[in-house]
């Protein structure tokens, strides 16, 4: 699809992929234990989904944005993009460690540093 010149062109921070995707993680599997989100399907395929948008936008960041942001576990996102491209039993436990421990340690420290470190997000503006 093409646009008119004069069309706006929408462009979101990687930053708001992340936290937007994560408080979607958070929102499908709120209340699931393991066996529960392993067993659901539906959940387990959205969740991935939202998952692969967190970790493709975590890898468009700087490595500079990476240094600066060092509590966030940017090699575990790396880690995870790779993980999701297969569907193993494996990759769905990966998947319930990720919404239990990497989604929401990144998205406290992406509030804690949005806060003390202003000049990271200023492509947010």
């Amino acid at each position: 699809m093409t646009y008119p010149p004069s069309a706006p062109m929408l462009s979101i921070s990687p930053f708001n992929v992340i936290e937007e995707a994560g408080t979607a993680v958070l929102t499908l599997t709120e209340g699931l234990e393991k066996e529960e989100f392993l067993a659901s399907r539906l959940t387990r395929a959205e969740t991935r989904r939202q998952l692969r948008l967190m970790s493709a936008a975590a890898l468009l960041l700087s490595p500079d944005i990476h240094t600066l942001l060092v509590e966030i576990d940017w090699d575990g996102w790396r880690t995870l993009d790779q993980r999701l491209a297969t569907s193993d039993q494996a990759a769905n436990i990966l998947l319930w460690l990720a919404v239990r421990a990497l989604v929401p340690d990144t998205l406290m420290w992406l509030r804690v540093y949005r806060k003390n470190q202003p000049e990271c997000f200023k492509e947010d503006d």
